[in-house]
């Protein structure tokens, strides 16, 4: 396929953002509805104690998503703008570095976190209580590591290829084959909370032998040989470079959610509602904050091919129209995300089963003050993925460090000193308003500059 002919380059923009935003959104709404399923099974099935398993253990996951997404979207992105540039050759040896990459750090972090799996769960906050379900959770999740960072990487390519169905269905596969096997792993196996691990795993196996096949036997953009697999200085650096933003972004989420977790651990010992609970309600809530942020980021995620391709091509209006349709598209979900959750807390908390008042009362609590600005909250994502995609890697870490680390992080270990668990919570929705103000502005200033280089290509 010519530059020319690549719709990427030609068709409305609108009409290109929903094409591959679509699967994106339901690959990630299907993989958000697993997380949520596991809770509510573990809660209808179990206990609120196994719910907050899941949650201390989460940051496996988002510590895989980071490495994935640090390697997959960060070569993809090289990947789409040198085919825009007309150079397959090159964007081959990008692919070919991130398998190689995918590979060993996939199989690095599996044998580090099964060897050390009992100090890291403490370290995220386990509870003696907690404990017993999280070390035989996590023990299974763990070994589910490689084959995830494969799958979610290589999804990045498929859809950079140009069949952003089927990088959706990479994902979906696994969503789905652990959403219809959890209650079969747990309910007629009796395997309890090691039964829903598995199912993950498995669903994760398959997911990869999906991302396996297309690489195999459908890729059509560039020819991939063994040579390309053979690690190059130059390529990791530019692979990096362009996916540090996301990945830090990630990195800088999984630290705060293991300060969050302490956090809630001490300070809810000192309240009435006590550690597990509070551990167990921020755990559910989260995940159904998670459904809806993952409409935005599969519209963000979406964008990046678009994005890539007509800034390689220079087209560079093109490029400007698809950030802020995103950015309005993105804002629309959150605003949805947000009247729901402020509307219908104890109706959407009843998907988890508890029989504690207190767990409601808390969970409550929790979505109206950690997730008072969740209206804001498309503008980091879309903005994030904008620079990166353009080549503006620095800038989109700029925009985690000022979130993550320069926000969250103080206001979690300051706030609860004078507010005890109150404190907690409200420092999410003071980083999100101040974190906001600071990508839009970052986004708007980029919009402009665009603008100038559409402006001067045309005299």
């Amino acid at each position: 396929m010519t530059v020319a002919e690549n719709p990427l380059g030609t068709q409305p923009i609108n009409k290109l953002i929903w094409k591959f935003a679509i699967p994106g959104i339901i690959s990630q709404l299907v993989n958000s509805a697993h997380n949520i399923v596991d809770q509510a099974f573990l809660g209808w099935g179990v206990n609120d104690l196994a719910i907050g398993a899941t949650n201390i253990a989460f940051p496996f996951t988002t510590i895989m998503t980071a490495v994935s997404a640090l390697i997959g979207m960060g070569a993809a992105s090289h990947f789409s703008i040198l085919l825009g540039k007309k150079q397959p050759e090159d964007a081959a040896d990008y692919m070919g570095n991130a398998i190689t990459l995918m590979a060993v750090f996939g199989i690095l972090l599996a044998l580090v976190s099964s060897v050390f799996l009992e100090k890291i769960l403490y370290l995220f906050g386990a509870t003696e209580l907690i404990m017993e379900y999280a070390y035989p959770y996590a023990r299974v999740i763990c070994l589910g590591i490689p084959f995830g960072i494969f799958a979610t990487g290589m999804s990045y390519f498929v859809r950079a290829d140009g069949s952003p169905s089927y990088a959706s269905a990479i994902l979906l596969s696994g969503a789905i084959f652990n959403i219809i096997f959890d209650p079969i792993f747990l309910f007629l196996f009796d395997m309890g909370i090691t039964g829903v691990a598995l199912a993950t795993v498995l669903g994760q196996l398959l997911s990869f032998a999906m991302g396996l096949h297309y690489l195999l036997r459908k890729f059509r953009t560039v020819s991939l040989s063994h040579k390309c697999l053979r690690v190059r200085k130059s390529v990791i650096g530019g692979i990096f470079a362009l996916g540090s933003a996301i990945f830090f972004n990630h990195i800088l989420a999984t630290f705060v959610q293991i300060v969050l977790m302490n956090s809630l651990k001490k300070y809810g010992a000192l309240s009435v509602y006590g550690s597990e609970v509070a551990i167990a309600a921020s755990g559910a809530v989260s995940k159904l904050s998670i459904v809806f942020l993952s409409s935005i980021i599969g519209i963000a995620i979406g964008c990046q091919p678009i994005l890539g391709f007509n800034l390689g091509n220079k087209k560079y209006d093109r490029v400007r129209k698809t950030y802020l349709l995103a950015i309005r598209y993105g804002t629309t979900v959150a605003v949805v995300a947000f009247l729901l959750l402020q509307l219908f807390p104890g109706t959407l908390l009843k998907l988890f089963g508890s029989g504690d008042p207190m767990f409601y009362e808390f969970a409550t609590r929790y979505i109206r003050i950690y997730f008072a600005m969740l209206f804001l909250n498309a503008l980091q994502p879309v903005t994030s993925t904008f620079c990166t995609a353009i080549g503006k890697a620095k800038m989109g870490f700029y925009m985690t460090i000022v979130r993550q680390g320069l926000l969250m992080l103080p206001l979690i270990l300051i706030l609860p000193r004078f507010l005890g668990i109150d404190g907690v919570l409200l420092a999410g929705s003071v980083s999100d308003f101040i974190a906001a103000m600071v990508v839009l502005t970052i986004g708007l200033r980029e919009v402009k500059r665009l603008k100038k280089m559409q402006d001067e290509l045309a005299v």
